[in-house]
């Protein structure tokens, strides 16, 4: 049996690079964010033809560095999301990565065990889904089913690295609008989850501009659970959303990857450096007999003491 795994989040500076913190006490993400949310993505678009040159590689550059705030970077585009537009009608999410040349996408870079990982979250920060869709090879078309539970303004995140040598892994997102009454949902800061019958517990503190080790314990019936099986290629998974704009990060355990029939728990161990105050939204996804279970935490990062 393994140890617990240890995952990172060394590269949490990119999810705090657009602009300052929101404030810790904002339960609803601002209109004028959500709007900047549409804008932005249109903005980085690959077919904005009165960008300049200069202003094209600039947008590019911030794009890179906003992971998960454009829906264009090095000239691949996520297109259009075609979904449900209300709550309850079911019917399917669809849509592709195309090259510069407005061509789907079809040849990827296996990672975690897929091709493409798909993050949804609604703008409060709920609603969260970590899905896989199918790829059509014959259109470059990825699908699956799709219903919507509750209104309001959702991004959609592809996570994945495109086919060739030396590709790089790009996160895109585009937002989608979904009708209905929009019931915010609060976040307060939360170390603790209980999820189909786990107790998921988080200790440590997150400063602003120092890394902070981080340790998540799972129990279940008062009993530690050390069952932990293998999902996308690590005991854990994490994703990271700042409150506010939902800048992404996709992390994984660090370490060799786990052999089939391997097991870990009840602790797995990461580190969390925020060079900025704020809310952080935190998603654990763990698997023990088969089944994925997510948790969820709210986390403010501290001012350091700069002193």
């Amino acid at each position: 049996m393994k140890t617990g795994a240890r995952l990172a989040l060394y590269g949490l500076g990119l999810i705090v690079a657009f602009g300052g913190a929101f404030g810790i006490a904002a339960a609803v993400v601002p209109d004028d964010v959500v709007a900047g949310w549409q804008k932005g993505s249109e903005m980085n678009g690959h077919d904005e033809g009165h960008e300049s040159g200069e202003t094209a590689s600039a947008s590019a550059s911030v794009a890179t560095a906003l992971k998960g705030l454009a829906l264009s970077i090095d000239g691949y585009v996520l297109s259009p999301i075609e979904a449900p537009t209300t709550v309850g009608e079911a019917g399917e999410l669809r849509f592709q990565i195309q090259d510069a040349a407005g061509e789907a996408v079809t040849d990827y870079t296996t990672a975690h065990d897929k091709d493409l990982h798909l993050i949804v979250a609604r703008s409060d920060g709920s609603g969260f889904q970590h899905v896989h869709p199918l790829l059509d090879e014959a259109t470059g078309t990825w699908s699956l089913p799709w219903e919507w539970e509750a209104a309001g303004t959702y991004r959609v995140f592809a996570d994945f690295t495109p086919g060739g040598a030396d590709a790089a892994n790009l996160t895109l997102s585009r937002t989608v609008q979904v009708a209905g009454e929009f019931v915010p949902v609060e976040t307060q800061p939360s170390v603790a989850s209980e999820v189909d019958g786990f107790t998921v517990s988080l200790e440590g503190d997150v400063v602003a501009g120092s890394a902070s080790e981080l340790a998540i314990t799972i129990s279940r019936d008062g009993e530690p659970v050390t069952t932990l099986e293998p999902y996308l290629g690590a005991f854990g998974h994490l994703v990271a959303l700042r409150e506010g704009d939902l800048a992404f990060l996709h992390v994984h355990a660090e370490g060799d990857e786990p052999e089939a029939g391997d097991t870990s728990g009840p602790e797995i161990v990461f580190f969390a450096e925020a060079p900025t105050a704020g809310h952080y939204l935190l998603y654990l996804d763990f698997q023990v007999d088969g089944v994925v279970h997510t948790a969820e935490f709210v986390v403010d990062a501290a001012h350091g003491d700069h002193s």
